[in-house]
């Protein structure tokens, strides 16, 4: 499984021992390492109005990415860990709650949120934590989405501002877990993630023009419900940005994907087709409607995952 809680000697101790968490043994340690760290103008949108703006991708941009998205990937057992009810799936679910409900109190852009669960499977795929411990997701979340916000934000909130729930860290114990997040991952927070070519997809499934903004808004909405379920762990970003923009772009009882994705040749369309049914799946296993000429998308209260209304 990679690094290991041994492996980190006393990594992870209960935060009110902090003399001897994540190896940092001198606040100095960390403060070195956060004075070179800053947020950088955010490149996506924002969540709130769904107004995005991402890059539309030549065919050989496109290939380019596809060749180095598996490198922003947990590791392959991972998934196959998960569904068989592996002690992650907990701390997972537990901390992707927790995200979420950050992440739509600030009204963050999707893409810090699907960046922040990005660094969670990461993490949890080659880094063995120790059990009992249940503070560990908690923790672990507002360091991922902390870490997300300082990437793609230009508002950042204090780090004690970060947290839900009844326990609460001291700033510099989220630091540590910031830094033992960046060192496992070895420091690769640019990811690939579905955004990196919904705007392609959707150009290609609306004849080379811009797609309206409410196909964007509703893919994004697809692409963010995806990240609580396991089974979209089996398919790579690229594959689930064409699943989600064909389910928004296309009727299901008159799909041709050959001829959806003609001009497409570096798709592995059997694959995006799969991914495409579990969306289609999932949808009507939540209700999820999918109709045409909708103006509007309601929204639940509790996720930042609006219940859609699609094309049917």
């Amino acid at each position: 499984m990679g690094i290991s809680y041994d492996y980190f000697s006393s990594i992870l101790l209960c935060a009110e021992d902090d003399s001897s968490i994540f190896c940092y043994d001198d606040q100095e340690d960390v403060d070195r390492h956060w004075s070179k760290w800053s947020p950088r103008p955010k490149l996506g949108g924002f969540y709130g109005d769904f107004s995005v703006d991402f890059p539309l991708l030549s065919d050989d941009c496109l290939s380019l990415l596809l060749g180095r998205e598996a490198e922003h990937l947990p590791e392959e057992s991972y998934a196959k860990r998960l569904m068989n009810g592996s002690p992650e799936v907990s701390v997972r679910r537990d901390a992707i709650d927790s995200i979420i409900k950050v992440h739509s109190y600030y009204k963050f852009g999707p893409l810090s949120c699907y960046l922040s669960v990005n660094y969670l499977d990461r993490f949890l795929s080659c880094y063995e934590l120790p059990q009992g411990k249940a503070w560990i997701s908690q923790l672990l979340s507002v360091a991922c989405l902390s870490l997300a916000a300082k990437v793609e934000e230009m508002e950042v909130p204090l780090l004690i501002d970060l947290q839900v729930g009844e326990v609460k860290f001291e700033a510099r114990t989220i630091q540590r877990m910031e830094l033992l997040v960046l060192n496992t991952l070895k420091w690769r927070m640019q990811a690939l993630t579905p955004f990196s070519f919904l705007d392609y997809f959707l150009h290609k499934l609306n004849g080379d023009k811009s797609p309206a903004k409410l196909s964007v808004s509703l893919s994004v909405e697809l692409i963010l419900s995806t990240l609580r379920d396991i089974k979209f762990l089996s398919f790579r970003p690229s594959e689930i940005a064409a699943a989600s923009a064909l389910s928004v772009m296309s009727k299901p009882q008159t799909l041709d994907v050959n001829e959806a994705f003609s001009h497409c040749g570096y798709v592995d369309k059997d694959r995006m087709l799969k991914c495409y049914e579990v969306i289609r799946e999932e949808m009507l296993l939540n209700r999820v409607i999918l109709k045409n000429g909708i103006e509007s998308v309601p929204s639940m209260p509790q996720s930042p995952i609006g219940a859609l209304m699609l094309h049917a």
